[in-house]
């Protein structure tokens, strides 16, 4: 399971830098202003629907009814199954997708109430969204692709390919920007291609795996009908952390203009960890525990439980502390360039600090919803979601007013924690969750470690300058210092207290580079 973590972990982290590059030049070229807003708003409503079903309802409602019909009943009923589901699918997202085209500026007005007060933004984010849309039907068709490669274990391909979003929208913002309306348009329409490329990659991955997905007659088989049971309920379950970002966007644009870009940016960077840690654990788990489900070995269930737990802690807590000591000068560094000024970036800190604080529940839902989704239920984590969007909402109201733009992520942080504690202590009840005693004291070592951690990291930055006041080469060099030297001390911890073996993991990389 390692392997396959840190292989979806390494795919997953380099399409996030490159996701960093692409809103490196969206902020050079737009700034924090109405058409970032309106590009942004554009862009949630299809990236909702890609994390919903590519990390969340197809992830848990497919994925274990895929692999459970692999291991009992063989290929050729697998496939069939996947090809069924696929051509339902993509039926209902073109309709879903033609409806979106006719109603987008009604939907535009329920997601960003705030628009409605200038029209021009309206307008813009109307016609950005009428480009974007179509990516919705490409992306979840792709993440069940992606689910078939998964449980076939061939999680690498399935990952790769979702560094096309970045790479083609990187290449249609630098090579048709002079050539369309302005930088938002040519990015609007980079999104749907990269759709295009994803869904024929992962398409060819999964013919080249012996499982060609060629559409075939629509059918309501009883496992279709079972997939499509926990299809619903999945969506909301899994996706209450997608579904409280985009209740954080309609109260942001309700907010100053340039909050909705304030946010996205420093969402952005919360993401890498939460991307990398939280979306490759999901990914692996799932068949992992799945399988153990079907083969009712329990002990080999709670082991890969806790190895999960162990593995993602170790990266979030330090991630965590680091976030919300060096919030501003990673954001100076990262983004104030071009039209995106050092005043945005400071207030866009602010909430990457508020995002960061419930960075660990974050990745905690991601590591827990599994259990209850190789289990076959979905509905617990559905009562669970819907509690905790009503807790986001309530908590959006109350601190948009007194904290502005840090208000809405403040409240998706509380929310997450509120979720997690649930999922928690909801599966230890039923026996479903046995943190044995040598995590709990990794667990608490690693606490320890981070902790340590920003203490040092907070004395660094009262002796060392300003970031405002440097170039963006002082800033770098800079900031290079402060993460190796707080990476220095969390290691060397974990060195001392036995958790890591740095000298033998020196040595591994060593010898894989040497054979390279």
């Amino acid at each position: 399971m390692l392997r396959s973590f840190l292989t979806v972990g390494g795919w997953t982290m380099l399409s996030r830098i490159l996701g960093l590059v692409r809103d490196q030049i969206l902020a050079a070229l737009m700034g924090a202003g109405p058409m970032q807003d309106a590009y942004q708003v554009a862009v949630r409503l299809p990236n909702m629907f890609r994390n919903l079903f590519g990390e969340g309802a197809l992830n848990s409602a497919f994925v274990p009814l895929f692999t459970s019909t692999l291991t009992t009943e063989g290929e050729e009923q697998a496939r069939s199954f996947a090809r069924e589901a696929l051509t339902l699918l993509s039926l209902w997202l073109v309709l879903l997708c033609i409806l979106g085209e006719i109603f987008m500026p009604q939907i535009l007005s329920f997601i960003a109430p705030g628009f409605s007060a200038n029209g021009g933004r309206l307008d813009l984010g109307v016609t950005l969204s009428r480009i974007t849309f179509p990516y919705l039907v490409l992306i979840c068709a792709a993440a069940l692709v992606s689910g078939v490669l998964n449980g076939l274990h061939r999680f690498s391909i399935a990952a790769a390919a979702y560094i096309m979003f970045n790479v083609v929208g990187i290449f249609f913002i630098l090579c048709l920007t002079p050539f369309m309306a302005s930088a938002a348009h040519a990015a609007a329409w980079g999104v749907t291609a990269s759709g295009v490329v994803q869904l024929g990659l992962l398409l060819f991955a999964a013919k080249r795996a012996g499982f060609s997905l060629l559409p075939v007659l629509p059918r309501l088989t009883p496992r279709v009908k079972l997939l499509m049971k926990r299809l619903g309920p999945g969506l909301i379950g899994s996706g209450a952390t997608q579904i409280n970002l985009t209740i954080n966007t309609m109260i942001a644009t309700l907010l100053p203009s340039g909050s909705v870009s304030l946010m996205y940016f420093a969402d952005r960077l919360n993401q890498l960890p939460l991307g990398v840690l939280g979306a490759a654990a999901g990914t692996t788990l799932l068949p992992v525990l799945t399988r153990h489900v079907a083969e009712g070995d329990e002990t080999a269930l709670h082991a890969a439980q806790n190895r999960a737990i162990d593995y993602v802690m170790m990266l979030t807590l330090p991630a965590t502390g680091g976030l919300i000591m060096l919030a501003a000068p990673m954001m100076m560094t990262l983004f104030a360039h071009g039209s995106f000024t050092t005043h945005d970036a400071k207030l866009s800190s602010q909430c990457l600090q508020a995002f960061a604080l419930g960075l660990p529940a974050f990745v905690m839902v991601k590591v827990l919803s599994p259990a209850f989704f190789s289990r076959g239920d979905t509905v617990t984590p559905v009562r669970i979601g819907f509690l905790t969007m009503g807790v986001n909402i309530a908590l959006n109201l109350v601190l948009m007013h007194p904290l502005a733009h840090v208000g809405p992520p403040l409240a998706s942080s509380l929310s997450a924690t509120g979720n997690a504690v649930i999922l928690g202590i909801l599966l230890k009840r039923r026996e479903a969750l046995r943190i044995d005693p040598v995590t709990r004291a990794r667990l608490l070592v690693m606490l320890i470690s981070s902790a340590v951690m920003m203490l040092v990291l907070a004395g660094l930055t009262r002796l060392l300058p300003d970031f405002s006041s440097l170039h963006v080469i002082g800033r770098i060099l800079l900031l290079g210092t402060e993460i190796g030297i707080g990476g220095g001390v969390y290691l060397g911890l974990m060195h001392n207290a036995g958790i890591l073996d740095t000298s033998r993991i020196t040595a591994r990389i060593t010898r894989r580079l040497s054979r390279k």
